[in-house]
C-alpha cells in the first residue's frame, strides 16, 4: 500500500463572490408586512438585501461565485480535483449542487459532493478542502458556500424575511509550503436544533431569535478564541475577524470578548443580509476587493447557525 504525497499544509489561494442584481431595501418589506427601517436596522443591523429571481438557481449563483475565485487564482479547470458546494437551500436535494457546478466550469470528474452544516457550513466544507490537500487526496478544491433563502422564507414573517438573502462566495484551496489554514475548531449543540428549522417540503423556514442570540453571544467567543489556540496566533495578530453574517449586534457581541482589537470586522450583513453557507466567503472577498484587508494578513472565520452547528478557524487571507 502506497501513502500519497502529503503537503506540509493548505492554503486559500483565491476568492470570488456573487449577488443578485435585485436590491430589496427595508422599506421596500414595510409596504408588505408591519415593519420599518429603524426596527430592522435596531434588532438586526440589515439595511438592505440581495434576492434572486425565480430564474436563478443555487448552482447558477455557486458557478459564477466559483468561477471567479478559480480565475483569480491562476488556475485551469484542471488543475481542481474536488469541488464541494455547501448549502442548505437547494429546491431538491438531487442532484447534488456541486457535480452541477464543477460541470458548468469544465472542471472534469472531480469528487464533487455537499456539505449541509447551515451557516456553518463553509468553515465545515474549508476545513474538509484543507484536510484533504493536506493529505494527498486532492491536489486543488473548489470550495464554494451559495445559498437561495429566499425560496425558504416566509414573505409575510417579518421575523425572518428581514434577515435572509441570497448569494455566494467561493474559495480556491491548494497545497503549501507552510500552512496557511489553522485547525478547525467544529462542534454542534443538537440539543437546541428546534431552534431553526423547516417541518418539511411544504414548510418555510422558522427561527426562534432569541435563543439563538442567547447561544450566540455566550457559546461562540471560546470557541472564537480556541481556534486562535490551536492556529497559534493571538487575537492581536489578526488583521480580520470574518464571522458568519447573521446579526450585527451578534457579531459585534463576539468580536468584542475576542478581543481582536486591530482587526477589521466583518460587518458584510448590513448591505448583504444573512446568506447562511455563503456568508463568510461572500465578506471576505468583498472585503479583499474594497481593500479593507490586505494579503496575507491573518483572518479568523467563525461559521454559526442551525444544527445548531458551529465551526471556526485562522486563515491567511489569498
Amino acid at each position: 500500500m502506497r501513502i500519497p504525497d502529503i503537503a506540509p499544509g493548505g492554503k486559500v489561494l483565491a476568492l470570488g463572490h456573487y449577488q443578485p442584481s435585485h436590491v430589496v431595501t427595508n422599506d421596500d418589506l414595510a409596504k408588505t408586512m408591519d415593519t420599518n427601517d429603524e426596527w430592522i436596522q435596531s434588532r438586526v443591523g440589515i439595511k438592505e438585501r440581495r434576492v434572486a429571481p425565480d430564474g436563478e438557481s443555487v448552482e447558477d449563483m455557486a458557478t459564477i461565485a466559483g468561477g471567479k475565485a478559480l480565475a483569480a487564482s491562476g488556475l485551469s479547470p484542471d488543475d481542481v480535483d474536488l469541488v464541494i458546494v455547501a448549502t442548505c437551500t437547494l429546491e431538491t436535494q438531487i442532484p447534488n449542487a456541486s457535480a452541477v457546478v464543477a460541470h458548468r466550469l469544465g472542471i472534469t470528474s472531480p469528487g464533487a459532493f455537499d456539505v449541509n452544516a447551515a451557516c456553518a457550513g463553509f468553515c465545515y466544507a474549508l476545513g474538509t478542502a484543507d484536510a484533504a490537500v493536506r493529505a494527498g487526496t486532492a491536489r486543488n478544491v473548489l470550495v464554494i458556500g451559495a445559498e437561495k433563502l429566499s425560496q425558504w422564507v416566509d414573505w409575510t414573517d417579518r421575523s425572518t424575511a428581514v434577515i435572509f438573502a441570497d448569494g455566494a462566495g467561493a474559495a480556491v484551496v491548494g497545497r503549501s509550503e507552510t500552512p496557511g489554514i489553522g485547525p478547525v475548531v467544529w462542534g454542534s449543540a443538537g440539543d437546541k436544533s428546534d431552534a431553526i428549522f423547516i417541518k418539511d417540503r411544504h414548510d418555510s423556514l422558522h427561527q426562534e431569535g432569541q435563543t439563538v442570540f442567547r447561544w450566540a453571544t455566550t457559546a461562540l467567543a471560546p470557541v472564537a478564541l480556541e481556534a486562535c489556540a490551536r492556529a497559534g496566533v493571538d487575537p492581536s495578530e489578526l488583521a480580520a475577524f470574518v464571522p458568519h453574517q447573521a446579526n450585527l449586534r451578534i457579531i459585534e457581541a463576539i468580536a468584542r470578548k475576542l478581543g481582536a482589537d486591530k482587526a477589521v470586522i466583518g460587518r458584510d450583513i448590513v448591505n448583504a443580509g444573512n446568506t447562511s453557507a455563503a456568508s463568510i466567503p461572500l465578506a471576505l472577498s468583498r472585503m479583499l476587493e474594497r481593500g479593507e484587508v490586505q494579503s496575507g494578513g491573518l483572518a479568523l472565520v467563525l461559521g454559526f447557525g442551525a444544527g445548531l452547528t458551529y465551526a471556526g478557524q485562522v486563515i491567511e487571507i489569498p
